[in-house]
């Protein structure tokens, strides 16, 4: 089978497609036949050995996937060959088979084609994490979310609209910025790309503050980072919480005398990590985002595809940050 493999750290330019063996699964696995693959900003990450985890190598990239299971090991039991299903191996999934544990498998419901599974569970199961377990989000208070035309940026203006939450969608450009609203953000406004110096810093915090309102944003999800990390803590309201999610803008240094001036938390997301701690949390969340998406509340946006060839291409477009909504790769026999 193809494999899109990191064989040294580096940038999507290093990986390269071979051919390596197919999986055979073992007791309590499934093989799946991969149809498609979510793009995340970890796989830009993983591949350079700047993400958490450093898989040995060679390993593909590729954190989510859909497919269809191919092969059941011994001992499994309520999967079968045939069921279209999503799995999260957190990577490895960029090839054409994959093996991975029957039980960390999620069905893919009727109506839902393969490039929206592949793009659905990463960025609503992130920022559903984020805003209902880490922050408490309540129906009534205001969202500021940074980075909102990406992918859990713009999963997270969906559901705190969902959530019943006034929605403020911030982004670099004016094409993101609508694309924030087309999905239901309330306001948005446009940051400046790059570094700021600090009367910078204080003129982004003053349009954040004019923009959630007089008091200020009640929760912050901040999936960017960088020089926008303290202006948008600044303009919080008194016992905010501010969701540090990612970093594509560089890791900030807040200065923490402002959250006792504020009484505001900053609370860590580490959404692959609380999945490991309590799988019945996560099967209960992902339960309550299939029905969403039913309902039609929340309906991932993918803005391109690539063939597993080019699979360097979209880790690539990702790390420019210039994609929009989520980037699949799809997989074709």
């Amino acid at each position: 089978m193809r494999a899109v493999l990191s064989k040294a750290p580096g940038g999507p330019e290093t990986l390269v497609v071979e051919e390596v063996m197919d999986p055979t699964p073992g007791p309590g696995e499934v093989v799946i036949e991969v149809k498609a693959v979510g793009v995340n900003y970890p796989d830009a990450l993983i591949i350079a050995d700047k993400y958490q985890f450093r898989p040995e190598r060679p390993f593909a990239p590729g954190a989510e996937v859909a497919g269809v299971v191919d092969a059941v090991g011994e001992g499994v039991k309520g999967v079968f060959r045939g069921d279209r299903v999503v799995a999260v191996p957190g990577w490895g999934g960029m090839v054409e088979r994959l093996k991975v544990r029957a039980e960390t498998l999620i069905p893919i419901p009727d109506g839902m084609d393969y490039e929206t599974a592949a793009a659905f569970i990463m960025t609503y199961g992130t920022s559903y994490y984020a805003l209902k377990d880490r922050a408490q989000l309540q129906s009534g208070e205001t969202l500021l979310v940074l980075g909102a035309a990406g992918g859990v940026g713009a999963a997270a203006v969906e559901l705190g609209k969902a959530m019943g939450a006034r929605v403020v969608a911030a982004a670099s450009t004016n094409d993101k910025v609508e694309f924030a609203l087309e999905l239901g953000a309330d306001n948005g406004l446009i940051y400046p790309s790059g570094p700021m110096d600090k009367a910078a810093q204080k003129a982004l915090s003053g349009e954040f503050k004019l923009s959630t309102g007089r008091d200020g944003a009640d929760v912050v999800f901040d999936g960017v980072g960088g020089d926008y990390a303290e202006p948008a803590l600044r303009a919080m309201d008194w016992n905010g919480r501010y969701l540090v999610v990612g970093f594509p803008a560089g890791i900030p240094s807040l200065p923490l005398n402002l959250t006792l001036l504020k009484s505001v938390s900053v609370i860590g997301v580490f959404w692959g990590a609380a999945v490991a701690r309590d799988l019945k949390a996560h099967a209960a969340n992902m339960a309550e985002l299939m029905q969403l998406y039913a309902e039609g509340k929340i309906k991932p946006r993918v803005s391109r595809t690539f063939p597993l060839e080019r699979a360097h291409e979209a880790i690539q477009a990702l790390s420019d940050r210039t994609a929009v909504g989520k980037i699949v790769v799809k997989v074709e026999d």
